[in-house]
């Protein structure tokens, strides 16, 4: 169980966590919306490695600008190399799994997964005990997730799929609780930037498989930058300050955002059909959403919130 008097103090306010993990996940989001914009061609293995390079660059010069990278004697390596490895698991085993059992069943098992696997490590490593609002928002955004990723009708259900999925929800959880501990001894820009180069390295192999005529058309470049800057450099600036003040299993179920805001795009912006059932599964993930983010005000002054945890 992590030490409370070691934890690095936090320059944003509690309030601000939940919106700043929320939107990272927003950003995230968008990933699927950019690769429909990208020209034929491409591997997902080696988007993602891209992914990860262009990201790792940026937080890196952002914190050799700042001066925060510091000793590497002072960093606990085991978290490090754990977190960076969990980060290189998701990548793998997502779309592996989207690409054996489907997009709906693959994403609703893999995101769907992650809040339970979170809330179980948060409370075995970290002695987090998940609060009322945490298990309503959970089962809210879950049940969500699975109206949204069903609403399309075909579902192709693989064993081996699945079980990727599941070990890609187990990653994301596993990867948030390394980074919680983390934080609470190096600067968010610091542990972001050392985690997601590792990852990338773990990775590079899937880098020779680019085909170098994609990657110089304007589109590919494009969108390279956006997965890179957007999706992987400032969501995870934002994610790491949220991280600081809100529990792991919050801040787990807080990136079910993920999916709501793919579907929304891809109603808005690439002219998909919103049925009735992705609409309720839409309004539920929100519900559950704001259930963590919108704090309760007490009736009484002296009073506390009730946790999200």
């Amino acid at each position: 169980m992590a030490d409370p008097n070691s934890t690095r103090p936090s320059s944003y306010s509690p309030a601000a966590g939940p919106w700043l993990v929320l939107g990272a996940a927003m950003l995230w989001g968008t990933t699927g919306t950019a690769q429909a914009f990208a020209p034929a061609g491409y591997d997902s293995a080696a988007i993602g490695a891209l992914r990860l390079l262009v990201g790792g660059i940026a937080l890196l010069l952002l914190t050799i600008y700042r001066g925060e990278l510091g000793s590497f004697r002072d960093w606990q390596l085991r978290p490090l190399l754990l977190a960076a490895l969990f980060t290189a698991t998701y990548q793998l085993t997502f779309f592996s799994a989207v690409a054996k059992t489907g997009v709906a069943v693959g994403t609703v098992v893999g995101i769907g997964s992650a809040p339970i696997a979170g809330g179980l490590l948060a409370l075995i490593f970290r002695g987090e005990k998940p609060g009322r609002r945490w298990y309503a928002a959970t089962l809210l955004a879950i049940f969500g997730c699975m109206l949204l990723g069903f609403s399309g009708g075909d579902v192709t259900v693989d064993p081996l799929g699945v079980a990727l999925a599941i070990c890609a929800g187990a990653a994301y959880a596993g990867y948030t609780l390394m980074i919680k501990g983390l934080l609470e001894h190096q600067s968010p820009n610091a542990v972001m930037a050392i985690v997601v180069c590792l990852g990338a390295l773990i990775l590079s192999p899937a880098l020779f498989r680019i085909d170098p005529e994609w990657m110089v058309q304007p589109g590919s470049i494009l969108v390279i930058l956006h997965l890179g800057l957007a999706t992987m450099a400032l969501s995870y600036w934002l994610f790491a300050r949220g991280l600081q003040t809100v529990a792991v299993g919050s801040a787990v179920t807080l990136s079910l955002a993920e999916p709501m805001t793919a579907a929304l795009l891809g109603i808005f912006v690439l002219g998909e059909i919103l049925n009735l059932q992705a609409g309720l599964g839409i309004g539920l993930i929100f519900s559950g959403l704001a259930v963590l983010v919108i704090r309760r005000r007490s009736a009484k002054p002296g009073i506390p919130h009730e946790s999200a945890a």
